[in-house]
């Protein structure tokens, strides 16, 4: 039974049961390990929010731009918000008293004649005289007005708005993350699309360059200069350049596909936007994007990623929810009134005669529930537990994924300057094998290995161009970039 001093000092002080709220504390690293010591300058949080304009790209800020008013995932995400704003609206309703209004008529034959009553009436009797006229059948006009307010004595109903008013800015959060989500997503897509472009191009270079081998080892045979076996060789450097071709045509195809659902359309609806010779973007000097990444304290990113910031939100709306549960433990109080007018004749409807009301406080205290009651708090507090430990996880993930894109940046800038100087050296191979053959100083083997390398050295640099940008990108959305233009979109849908 509840302590009879503190359901006294709760019903005089009206404050609300439960715990109060209080955000969640999460050991912090004091700085970004993965920036070493030429750490990026910070920029302000308008460019972070558009991050993707720092490509320079007309193309790529028309995908975006496209995506953020036709993408479905986003609607669903956008029409989610404004599901939490009305179910936030009915929690508050009930701060307020309710008003409801009925009418009724009824024509009634309450007796019939084989009743007890039926020979009181029988045509023809005695007593059937003497009986008024509507005795048989009868005509009831009745209309009302009820009220009831339930005060919120112990904080039950303010609880589940706090809770709702938690779960409206979790669901807005969660529009905010898959927007994050799906920028980056457009933009890795469309870069992948123009390495693809490019790796064709380099594709196609080589396959000029091995036609070429192949002529030449074609002359070289029929002058008796060099055997079939150098021919055979230079065919099948030749056939094997080739089969990548379809591989890549097919990966560029998916991709526009991919890309084109992400904008709300049908596969190949991209097809004409995506007109071939555009370079990667960001892809001739990645560096100049890298030095725009806002790296900040490990702090900022609780402010900047929308995924922690939902999470700290259900949270507080667990929270609030065990003060929901608890105000169950203790009685309600309600005011209630009826008024109304009732009468047999259509005529007196509205007169003084015809009035009737009833008003009056009531309370209700469910006393004995078997332990249901007392459970559900436990219910209540073990999902609580549960969604502390959720925003726990996600700052630590998002503090990961900062440092892997980090890290993986910082690497594959490594590996660029390497495949370049690769690609040149492989540059110089060719030529010089290719020299020694003519003049038969050298191989043709020498000028298949040469040839071989470097096609994938010139390969590789592509794919470390996009393997950079991709990174760049990558921080940006770990940092919680791209964010800040929904805002105003989630407010003008509401």
């Amino acid at each position: 039974m509840i302590d009879r001093v503190l359901l006294a000092s709760l019903l005089l002080s009206g404050c609300m049961v439960g715990p109060d709220y209080r955000r969640p504390e999460v050991p912090l690293p004091g700085q970004w390990r993965g920036t070493g010591s030429g750490a990026p300058a910070a920029v302000t949080p308008t460019d972070l929010a558009t991050w993707w304009r720092a490509f320079g790209d007309p193309i790529l800020d028309e995908l975006v731009a496209a995506a953020l008013q036709q993408n479905l995932d986003l609607k669903t995400a956008v029409a989610r918000v404004r599901q939490a704003r009305a179910e936030r609206a009915i929690s508050a309703a009930g701060l307020y008293p309710s008003l409801a209004a009925n009418a009724e008529y009824q024509h009634a034959r309450p007796f019939s004649q084989n009743s007890q009553f039926g020979s009181l009436v029988e045509p023809g009797s005695p007593s059937a005289a003497s009986l008024p006229s509507n005795f048989l059948t009868e005509d009831l006009y009745q209309g009302e007005f009820d009220a009831s307010w339930e005060l919120d004595v112990f904080g039950g109903i303010h609880r589940g708005i706090e809770a709702a008013d938690a779960d409206v800015a979790a669901t807005e959060d969660n529009a905010l993350a898959t927007q994050v989500t799906l920028l980056a997503e457009v933009a890795r897509t469309y870069v992948d699309i123009r390495s693809l472009e490019r790796r064709l191009v380099i594709v196609a270079e080589n396959l000029d360059s091995q036609r070429n081998s192949v002529a030449l080892t074609e002359d070289r045979f029929r002058t008796g200069l060099v055997s079939e076996l150098d021919v055979r060789q230079a065919r099948s450097l030749l056939a094997t350049t080739l089969a990548e071709v379809p591989s890549l045509e097919r990966a560029r195809e998916q991709s526009v596909h991919a890309l084109s659902v992400l904008l709300g359309g049908e596969p190949n609806a991209l097809q004409a936007t995506l007109a071939r010779g555009a370079p990667i973007p960001g892809g001739s000097d990645p560096d100049a994007l890298a030095v725009r990444i806002p790296a900040g304290l490990p702090a900022d990113l609780l402010r900047r990623r929308p995924d922690i910031r939902r999470a700290e939100r259900q949270v507080a709306a667990a929270t609030a929810r065990i003060g929901v549960a608890t105000a169950e433990l203790f009685p309600k109080f309600s005011l209630t009134g009826l008024v109304g007018l009732q009468s047999i004749s259509a005529g007196d409807f509205f007169s003084g005669g015809s009035r009737y009301f009833s008003a009056g406080p009531t309370i209700s205290w469910r006393l004995f529930e078997g332990g249901r009651l007392r459970a559900n708090i436990d219910v209540q507090d073990a999902v609580t537990e549960q969604a502390l430990y959720a925003y726990e996880q996600t700052v630590l993930t998002g503090l990961r994924d900062v440092e892997d894109a980090l890290v993986a940046y910082g690497k594959e800038r490594t590996r660029h300057d390497a495949l370049a100087d690769a690609v040149e050296q492989d540059g110089r191979s060719v030529a010089l094998s290719r020299d020694l053959y003519v003049h038969g100083l050298g191989t043709y083997l020498a000028v298949l290995i040469a040839e071989r390398s470097q096609y994938t050295s010139q390969d590789s640099l592509v794919q470390s161009d996009q393997a950079l940008v991709v990174d760049l990108i990558a921080t940006y959305k770990a940092l919680g970039g791209g964010w800040q233009p929904l805002a105003e979109e989630v407010a003008a849908a509401n």
